[in-house]
């Protein structure tokens, strides 16, 4: 890495920093607990190019290496979970979509807004029937006259009621001839098409703050225009995408896992019990020793699976690998944190508790710790 790339890293990392630290950390538990996702936030951090971050310039991006993408996310997360996981799904996978696979006049109208931060993107591939088994999936597109027409649904949409851009995986091989994987397609899709609703917002566990939503189709309309690449081949762009945002949630986890320290190490500094704070007993040196470690080693491996990736290797195994490593050590750590604050770790009056309801979401979304689990065995067999 040049001097002149590391400069630009740390000014990048440190306006995420303090923008987090200033717009988004002091509202971050009153957010959680009015549900409330506030575009009005998300909107300023794609203003500052928030939202570009791996679209090249070109493409009115930032163009940046994967590796400061993740750290920005990271600044991101350790104040809000939920603000951050608006910003990597857009940055990971539909614009890295459209980036890879969409046509000029598709990078025009709607990669290039997005990633100035005017349009705000979603993917949506899991169905009720179909979480890991995405392949299973049975929403579907059927020819008609020069166009397409959809049904069906989709769940969990991360931005899925609050998006300007969809990109949703369908079934477009014929009904009685499937093709498994290979008969799903993608098509973009523009908030507000007749025939597009999305569901009330989910009422979550954790991450209460970000817009989840299932997504209905019902005889919607779309041009070939809409269409992104080849009609089956949408599965195989939304796995290539899906490393990009493994890795996106592995850098929020990081910074759930980051929070969860830094809360724990003030708090054992304050608290005082049996006549000493307890910051002095072994006990809770230990415990803190233990989730700097996790944390550390987890984040140097996601910057291992980032530097593979921008350096244009196959990166699948190294992406699930952080993932899994990187969501597991948050649980961990923020469980530790509860139990560092004792009674208060339990209440919402204090922060460590959201952050382990929001670490635990880490564990599931885009793709569980068990599939992770097959994708690094599977990659792992089949080099040999």
């Amino acid at each position: 890495m040049t001097a002149v790339l590391g400069e630009e890293r740390q000014q990048v990392i440190q306006l995420a920093r303090d923008f987090a630290r200033e717009h988004i950390a002091p509202h971050a538990a009153r957010w959680d607990a009015e549900k409330h996702f506030d575009r009005a936030t998300i909107d300023r951090l794609g203003a500052l190019g928030f939202l570009g971050m791996l679209v090249p310039e070109e493409y009115d991006g930032l163009g940046l290496d994967t590796e400061t993408y993740l750290l920005a996310v990271e600044e991101i997360a350790a104040a809000d979970a939920s603000i951050a996981v608006s910003v990597a799904v857009h940055n990971s996978l539909p614009t890295q979509m459209l980036l890879r696979h969409g046509s000029a006049a598709q990078k025009e109208r709607w990669l290039k807004p997005m990633a100035r931060g005017e349009l705000l993107g979603a993917f949506a591939l899991s169905e009720a029937d179909a979480g890991s088994d995405a392949a299973g999936l049975r929403a579907r597109a059927v020819r008609s006259g020069d166009g397409w027409v959809l049904n069906g649904a989709k769940a969990w949409v991360s931005n899925g009621g609050t998006a300007d851009v969809i990109l949703a995986m369908v079934r477009t091989d014929p009904e009685g001839a499937p093709r498994g994987s290979r008969g799903i397609g993608c098509f973009v899709i523009p908030a507000g098409s007749p025939g597009l609703a999305a569901g009330k917002p989910e009422d979550k566990m954790g991450l209460r703050a970000s817009n989840t939503s299932a997504l209905f189709f019902e005889e919607l309309r779309l041009g070939d225009a809409h269409l992104l690449g080849d009609a089956s081949s949408g599965f195989i762009y939304a796995l290539e995408a899906l490393d990009n945002g493994r890795m996106g949630i592995a850098a929020q986890a990081c910074g759930i896992a980051r929070a969860a320290l830094e809360h724990a190490t003030r708090y054992a500094a304050e608290r005082r019990q049996f006549g000493r704070q307890i910051k002095d007993f072994e006990a809770i040196q230990f415990k803190l020793a233990d989730m700097a470690t996790r944390l550390s080693a987890a984040r140097a491996l996601l910057h291992e699976a980032a530097r593979r990736k921008d350096a244009g290797e196959r990166a699948t195994r190294w992406a699930a690998m952080a993932k899994l490593c990187c969501s597991e050590a948050a649980m961990w750590i923020a469980s530790q944190a509860v139990q560092v604050f004792g009674g208060y770790g339990f209440m919402r009056d204090y922060p460590v508790e959201r952050l382990m309801r929001d670490a635990k979401a880490t564990e599931i979304y885009e793709g569980t710790s068990e599939i992770q689990r097959l994708v690094i065995g599977r990659e792992l067999l089949n080099s040999h």
